[in-house]
C-alpha cells in the first residue's frame, strides 16, 4: 500500500511538472528558484500561514494534509497563480477567533483596512484557487473566505460553514469568478456575497440556512445554474444593479423571505426553469426591466408568488405554473394549515406580457391588481383552474383566449 501511495505521489508530481512546470519543495525552506512555481507540503511547516508564505512569487500549490487546524488569525494569501488544496472534508480549518476576524483572506499586500479609502486602490491579482477544504467558524468571527481584487478566482469542493459574517465574499473579483460544487451553510451573513463582479458562474452548489443565500450587487453576467437553496433565514437570491444574467435550474425552497429579488436598475435578466417552493414569497421584481420569467414552478407560495411593482416593466411572464399541492383525484398533499398558494400581483407596472401560464388551486385570486393600476398588459392563452380570476379589471390592455375552469 505504501508503494502505491508513493507511486501515485510521484506520478502526480511528474504530471504537474510536465503540464504546469510545478516542482516540489522537499523541506521547510523557500524554493531554490523564485521564478518557478512549486508544490508545498503544509504538513512540513509549523503553521498553515508559514506554508503559504513559502510560495515563491511565481505561485504554486500548497497541499494541506488531513487534520483539524485551529486558527485565531486569518490565513492571508497575497500572491497569485496559487492553488490551496486539502483532502476534502478531512482537511478542516477551524476559525476560533471571536473578534470578527475572517478565516481566509485573499487580500493584496499592504491592505490592512479595506474600509480605508486610501487603501482601496485596485491591485488586481490573477488565478487563485481553493479546493477540497472544510472551513468553519463561529458566530463571533468574520467571513469564511474574503477575497478582494482577485481575477479568475475559482472555488471548488469547498465547505464554508458557521461564520458570523458571509460565507464567501468576493469583493470586486471582477473577471470570471467561479464557485462550483461547494457547500455553503449556517453563516449568519450572506452565503455567497458577490460585489462588483463580472462574468460570474455559480453552479452545482448547495446553500443551507444562511441569512440570505446569494447576493449579486453592482455586477454583470451572473450565470447561476443547478444549485440547491434550502431553509434560509431571510431571502434566497438578491440581485441589484446587474444586467445580462441568468438564474436557471435552481431549487429554492423554504426561505423565510422572498426566493428571488431583482432591485435597483436590473435589466436583461432571465429567471427560468427554477422550482420555487414554500418560500415567504416567490419572485419580486422591484426595479427590473427587459426581464423574462419563464418555465418556473411556483408551489405553495403563500403570498406574491410573482410580484411586479411600479419600478418594473417590459416583462415577459411565460410558461410558468402557479399551484398548490394538488396530486390528483381531488387530493392535496399538504394539510389544511398549509394550503396557501398565490399567483401574480401587478402593482403600477406596464408593458407586461403574461401568456401560456397555468394557475391552479390557489387560495388567493390568480391575478391581484392593487393601486396604482397597471397598464398595457397582454394576458393571453392562460389556464385558470380551481381559482378565482378577475379578467375584467384591466385597462388599456389585451385580454384574450384565456380559459377558466373549475
Amino acid at each position: 500500500m505504501q508503494r502505491a501511495i508513493l507511486a501515485t505521489t510521484a506520478l502526480t508530481a511528474a504530471l504537474l511538472t510536465a503540464r504546469f512546470g510545478i516542482t516540489n519543495a522537499d523541506d521547510n525552506q523557500q524554493p531554490a528558484d523564485p521564478q518557478s512555481p512549486h508544490t508545498i507540503d503544509a504538513g512540513k511547516f509549523d503553521s498553515l500561514q508559514a506554508a503559504i508564505d513559502a510560495l515563491p512569487a511565481a505561485g504554486g500549490v500548497v497541499r494541506i494534509p488531513p487534520g483539524t487546524y485551529e486558527i485565531n488569525q486569518p490565513l492571508r494569501i497575497t500572491g497569485e497563480d496559487i492553488l490551496i488544496q486539502g483532502a476534502g472534508s478531512a482537511t478542516h480549518i477551524r476559525n476560533v477567533n471571536t473578534g470578527g476576524a475572517s478565516t481566509i483572506e485573499l487580500l493584496p499586500t499592504g491592505v490592512t483596512d479595506r474600509a480605508n479609502p486610501g487603501q482601496r486602490t485596485n491591485r488586481n491579482r490573477w488565478r487563485i484557487q481553493l479546493a477540497d477544504l472544510r472551513i468553519t467558524g463561529n458566530e463571533q468571527c468574520g467571513h469564511g473566505i474574503d477575497a478582494l481584487w482577485v481575477n479568475e478566482i475559482f472555488l471548488h469542493g469547498v465547505t464554508v460553514s458557521e461564520h458570523g459574517g458571509d460565507g464567501i465574499r468576493l469583493d470586486h473579483c471582477y473577471e470570471d469568478p467561479r464557485i462550483n460544487d461547494c457547500l455553503v451553510t449556517y453563516n449568519k451573513g450572506v452565503g455567497v456575497n458577490l460585489l462588483g463582479c463580472h462574468d460570474i458562474v455559480v453552479s452545482a452548489s448547495h446553500f443551507e440556512e444562511n441569512g440570505d443565500a446569494l447576493h449579486c450587487i453592482d455586477g454583470f453576467n451572473l450565470c447561476m445554474t443547478g444549485n440547491n437553496l434550502d431553509d434560509h433565514l431571510a431571502r434566497g437570491v438578491v440581485i441589484e444593479n446587474t444586467y445580462g444574467s441568468v438564474v436557471s435550474g435552481n431549487m429554492i425552497e423554504e426561505c423565510q423571505g422572498t426566493a428571488v429579488v431583482l432591485d435597483r436598475d436590473c435589466y436583461g435578466i432571465t429567471l427560468s426553469a427554477n422550482v420555487i417552493a414554500h418560500n415567504g414569497g416567490g419572485i419580486e421584481l422591484l426595479d427590473a426591466h427587459g426581464c423574462a420569467v419563464s418555465a418556473n414552478t411556483f408551489t405553495i407560495i403563500a403570498e406574491k408568488a410573482l410580484y411586479i411593482g411600479p419600478g418594473s416593466g417590459r416583462i415577459t411572464v411565460t410558461g410558468n405554473n402557479f399551484s398548490n399541492s394538488y396530486i390528483g383525484d381531488g387530493q392535496v398533499k399538504r394539510g389544511t394549515d398549509d394550503m396557501a398558494a398565490a399567483g401574480v400581483t401587478l402593482e403600477g407596472t406596464s408593458d407586461v406580457a403574461i401568456s401560456g401560464n397555468v394557475f391552479s388551486g390557489l387560495t388567493a385570486d390568480a391575478l391581484i391588481l392593487p393601486d396604482p393600476p397597471s397598464s398595457r398588459i397582454v394576458l393571453t392563452g392562460n389556464l385558470f383552474t380551481d381559482v378565482a380570476a378577475d379578467l375584467e379589471s384591466f385597462e388599456d390592455s389585451v385580454v384574450a383566449d384565456n380559459l377558466t375552469a373549475q
